[in-house]
């Protein structure tokens, strides 16, 4: 922001930005080690989170802390993980010793009791299963149709939810309203406050009566308690923003088996008995039996805190919730749900707290430390010269009277006149340390977070939304994320023959059909689902659900086709072969391995290939040329090519069953079926999402599986390519990209804008070699292999509705719709938190210069201060939780995609900044102390006695004083803008709090003078008050036509002390070399 332009409105664009290696830092690197208040957005070490604790001035510690992560409860969650890891330690170990010395006991057949059930799946226990008829036994025994799932009616769910459970546990209740009361009023300076209040009203009711001795005493506790409410209370509303956030966080959606239909739930609807399919990257959302398993594998870590990778099968087939999935597929039965599994428990015990300090946040604890400490300064200078005026008789009451002569004035007197001196400089503290200031950041990260669901992103990690607004580039997925993801065969080519349309079985011949749909049916994890009346439901990924789509209409029966093989061996899709596989048996000795994945990668393992007739021809030279010029044609109009291939063997050839799991299916000498291309269009609105990142100066690089000409195409329509003819490295291979070496991955890295035929390592090391050259690197995954680059990003943002819950879990962001125009919103609230703080910054500091600097030279010079106890308790109240909540809940503008990206040690008060805060504060210290000093003449006071016109005199310049805070509550909307009633009153909350803020001050000046030492003002006096006050707008728009350079001032200062150490060192040295 320190470069805009002064003289305009908005800054200049630019889409290149500075080099910032601190911002950019790899893992591994260390961000300024020097800075006690700088910490890395994500995986702070816990002696940098411990070290800026102890560093931090804090006077109220449970509110300064409260959204911080609390490290003792950290270790508590840890030892309660530790725990639950030994039980299950404890049960295997005992499971073990019963395999080796108990025989296999009868039970009563037909009799399921649901405390059975769940301690058999809890204590795994094989021979139990065994006696109960295996899966099959227990399924039958809770009533449900392995295939087809249970019922699903709502009947069926509540009995066996009475019965079983629900799939929830008990969770802490979120704190009261009391207990942030509680935590409001532990504020030191509060306590001391009321301490010096209520002698104060001791004092004043002994000496003056219950009467008029109360009222000193008494406005200072009543302020007080205003204070503490609107702290707890906006405080409070923080809270309940951030629990409605995690239930949406918690609320995983799963695919079950229902009535024979794939249908989608809450995680919280799942009941025993269900079915559930998994595959690579879900989460076990239950204890549960395994029904099939393709190569399943499953990552216990969490659980049992082993690493390594447990392959489930009929032999070991007990999953555990909380669980993910690391590879194959399969279906499971649930048999325990919530609290009758371990997750459950510890899920219970831990409970998901709030706490996660962010960058931002940090930084404001040291600038609030900083200016703590100042203040605190200030306030025992002016203590220090109140007492001294005091004692040495040169402060005097209104009506001239001395108030201490010593040996004449009572130690009641003495005492109660100490105490309201003392109260004063306590009160100059509450308006100077900003306790509130950290707070700001999380108020507005709880509001962005709240709006940021209804613009379908779901925020997992507070700092994701601060990082957003420093991002420099987005490597974004190309299916889903810039495309619809609503795949459809538009071409196929079976032999060299072209089928049109694609879905015409008449121009193939039978045995080459047949052989078609066999793969398609058996090399699938999606299924059809065919209802008696109505459109025939297809499941799995949009992939698979357009290969299925094709394969119905060219006559295939899915449940048909299924029947009439068996599944030997699962190849699940990897992404680094681009490829799936499945052997199955057809007949007593045949089998056939099916293959389908990226058309070229295919054709390069086939040996030969069917005719439309069904006659295998061998794959010559001219031929293979021949398929993939069709495979160039289609990638070039933006089509996504795969083929299908499948090769015969021998059952002699298959492992027996024991060995099976080790098989690695063979992948070459294949026969070539056919090859398809499938239309994704590009969503709308993704080519001007692109262009609006361009303008904001973050380059969009498109990372993708698919074949390099398909990328093209779509990064051409989509306008993240602009050349036709983009030489190397502007489009690349990831195959390419991975054999250089890191200096040349880190030269080319910065050039790159499309990425084709990438694995997930392939965008690791992309984000990777994008860090170490300085930049902010957002990226978008989906898949389980994704993982690495998510938490290797500074922010990942994960697909909601294609996304694994692997993927989810690693990503910062999650995007609930898929799309990339929801990503650019993202990059808007990101510098709309940074901006909005900013704002709040520069109303605070403005008015804690103009009080402290007011209070000071009043005091020095009068032994008075023209603003009370009361008086700064309501000031400080505007400026702190009012002008938070009015200013921390600015909603984005496109102004803000006219910048730069934030760079993220950019300092928080930029030059900008500087500038309008000083203009501000200038122009209210100078018209303050006039009127502190010339007030009585300026407002034609003279003739009014001394006591009403000192009351009349403090009174205008509180009213003035805060209306000027008013006032430029609007300039603070628009640090860089001219215009800053832009959008206002879209802003409710805004409005709603300002003009709260001018109601509450009239009936203060008019009806509250007893308590706050106020006299009413005259209509005249409050119209010179507004007018005053009023100035500071057009003085704000002059204020931003100053140039200010873009260097910050900051760095001048580090600079010159830098330059006066070198010459003190050159000094010593030459001291030093000095002859004796």
């Amino acid at each position: 922001m320190d470069d805009a332009s002064p003289k305009s409105s908005s800054p200049r664009r630019s889409t290149h930005r500075p080099r910032d290696e601190e911002s950019g830092a790899a893992a591994g690197e260390e961000i300024d080690c020097d800075d006690t208040f700088v910490i890395p957005p994500k995986n702070a070490p816990v002696e940098r989170l411990r070290r800026w604790r102890q560093a931090a001035l804090v006077l109220n510690a449970s509110r300064r802390f409260r959204y911080t992560l609390d490290l003792k409860k950290e270790e508590e969650k840890e030892e309660v993980r530790r725990k639950i890891r030994a039980h299950a330690q404890v049960i295997r170990a005992a499971l073990l010793f019963k395999e080796a010395g108990e025989r296999e006991k009868p039970g009563i057949p037909g009799v399921l009791e649901h405390e059975e059930l769940t301690k058999m799946t809890r204590d795994r226990d094989f021979f139990a299963l065994q006696r109960h008829g295996g899966v099959n036994g227990i399924a039958s025994l809770l009533k449900t149709d392995l295939d087809k799932g249970i019922s699903g009616d709502e009947a069926e769910i509540v009995h066996r939810r009475n019965s079983f459970g629900s799939n929830t546990y008990p969770e802490k209740k979120g704190r009261s309203f009391l207990v942030f009361l509680w935590e409001a009023w532990q504020d030191l300076t509060l306590i001391i406050l009321m301490i010096a209040a209520a002698v104060s009203l001791a004092l004043g009711i002994k000496t003056e009566g219950i009467d008029q001795g109360w009222y000193d005493g008494g406005s200072i506790f009543f302020a007080v308690f205003i204070v503490i409410v609107v702290t707890a209370f906006s405080d409070y509303r923080q809270s309940l923003q951030f629990q409605n956030l995690n239930e949406e966080k918690r609320n995983i959606h799963l695919e079950v088996i229902r009535g024979g239909r794939r249908i989608k739930v809450s995680i919280f609807d799942l009941v025993v008995g269900d079915v559930v399919p998994l595959k690579i990257g879900d989460l076990v959302p239950a204890d549960g039996i395994v029904i099939t398993a393709h190569s399943l594998a499953m990552d216990e870590s969490s659980m049992t805190g082993e690493s390594k990778v447990v392959h489930k099968d009929q032999k070991a087939p007990f999953l555990m919730a909380g669980c993910k999935v690391a590879d194959g597929y399969g279906n499971m039965l649930v048999t325990a749900v919530g609290m009758n599994t371990e997750w459950g428990i510890l899920m219970a015990s831990i409970s998901e707290d709030n706490g996660e300090e962010t960058p931002l946040q940090v930084r404001l604890n040291g600038l609030a430390t900083f200016i703590g400490i100042v203040g605190l300064t200030v306030a025992g200078i002016v203590l220090v010269v109140l007492f001294v005026r005091y004692f040495t008789g040169n402060t005097k009451d209104p009506d001239g009277t001395v108030q201490f002569v010593k040996g004449q004035t009572s130690t009641k007197a003495a005492v109660n006149g100490a105490i309201k001196l003392f109260t004063v400089a306590v009160t100059i503290v509450v308006v100077a340390v900003p306790e509130g200031l950290p707070l700001a950041v999380t108020l507005t990260l709880a509001y962005s977070m709240r709006k940021m669901m209804t613009d379908k992103a779901l925020v997992r990690r507070l700092s994701a939304c601060e990082t957003m607004g420093s991002a420099t580039t987005i490597c974004s997925d190309k299916t889903g994320t810039l495309t619809l993801n609503e795949m459809t065969i538009v071409e196929a080519y079976i032999g060299k023959k072209k089928i049109d349309p694609p879905d015409n079985a008449e121009l193939v011949s039978a045995s080459v059909l047949s052989r078609l749909i066999d793969g398609i049916s058996q090399n699938t994890r999606g299924s059809v689902f065919h209802p008696k009346d109505g459109v025939i439901e297809l499941s799995g990924s949009p992939t698979e659900k357009a290969i299925l789509s094709w394969g119905v209409k060219l006559g295939m029966n899915f449940d048909d086709a299924r029947s009439k093989s068996s599944i030997i061996h699962v190849f699940p899709f990897n992404s680094e072969k681009k490829r799936a596989g499945v052997a199955i048996q057809l007949s007593d000795s045949e089998v056939h391995v099916h293959w389908k994945g990226a058309a070229e990668v295919m054709v390069a393992s086939c040996i030969s290939w069917l005719d439309t007739d069904g006659k295998q021809q061998p794959m010559a030279p001219d031929k293979i040329n021949e398929f993939y010029k069709c495979i160039e044609d289609m990638a070039a109009v933006s089509l996504r090519c795969m083929a299908f291939a499948y090769r015969p063997l021998d059952l002699k050839e298959i492992p027996n069953e024991e060995h099976r799991g080790d098989w690695s299916l063979p992948e070459d000498h294949l026969i070539l079926l056919a090859i398809v291309g499938m239309k994704d269009p590009c969503r709308s609105g993704v080519r001007e999402a692109v262009a609006l990142c361009t303008r904001a100066g973050v380059k969009v690089r498109m990372v993708t599986g698919d074949n390099l000409r398909t990328a093209k195409a779509i990064a051409l329509e989509c306008g993240i390519l602009k050349d036709v003819d983009a030489p190397e490295p502007i489009l690349i291979e990831g195959k390419t990209f991975r054999t250089k070496s890191n200096a040349e991955q880190d030269e080319i890295s910065e050039k790159i804008t499309v990425m084709g035929r990438s694995s997930p390592n392939d965008k690791l090391l992309l984000v990777q070699a994008l860090r170490r050259r300085g930049h902010v690197v957002a990226v978008t995954g989906d898949g389980t292999n994704d993982a690495p680059a998510l938490h290797e990003a500074d922010i990942g943002l994960a697909m909601g509705i294609q996304g694994t819950e692997v993927a989810k879990e690693s990503s910062d962001i999650i995007i609930l719709d898929d799309d990339f125009a929801s990503v650019v919103k993202v990059v808007r609230w990101g510098r709309s938190v940074y901006a909005n703080i900013q704002k709040f910054i520069q109303f605070q500091l403005t008015v804690n210069v103009a009080a402290l600097v007011i209070n000071v030279v009043a005091a020095f010079s009068s032994g008075e201060v023209p603003l009370n106890t009361v008086q700064l308790l309501w000031v400080n109240l505007i400026m702190d939780t009012l002008g938070a909540l009015a200013l921390a809940t600015e909603p984005p503008t496109d102004h803000l995609m006219d910048r730069t990206p934030v760079g993220r040690r950019e300092p928080l008060i930029t030059n900008i900044m500087w500038r309008n805060l000083m203009v501000q504060a200038f122009y209210q210290i100078t018209v303050l102390l006039v009127l502190n000093f010339a007030g009585k003449s300026i407002l034609h006071l003279k003739h009014e006695t001394r006591e009403h016109a000192d009351k009349a005199k403090n009174t205008f310049i509180f009213n003035t004083f805060v209306l000027c805070q008013i006032f430029n509550e609007f300039n603070a909307r628009k640090v860089d803008e001219l215009n800053v009633f832009s959008g206002v009153l879209k802003n409710h909350l805004f409005i709603g709090i300002v003009g709260l803020t001018t109601i509450l001050q009239v009936m203060i000046v008019e009806f509250l003078g007893q308590f706050t030492k106020t006299v009413r003002l005259n209509w005249k006096l409050w119209l010179v008050s507004i007018a005053i006050a009023i100035i500071s707008w057009p003085l704000a728009v002059l204020g931003k036509l100053i140039p200010v350079p873009s260097t910050p001032f900051a760095e001048y200062f580090s600079r010159c002390s830098f330059w006066r150490k070198k010459q003190d060192d050159g000094a010593a040295q030459e001291s030093s070399n000095a002859p004796s």
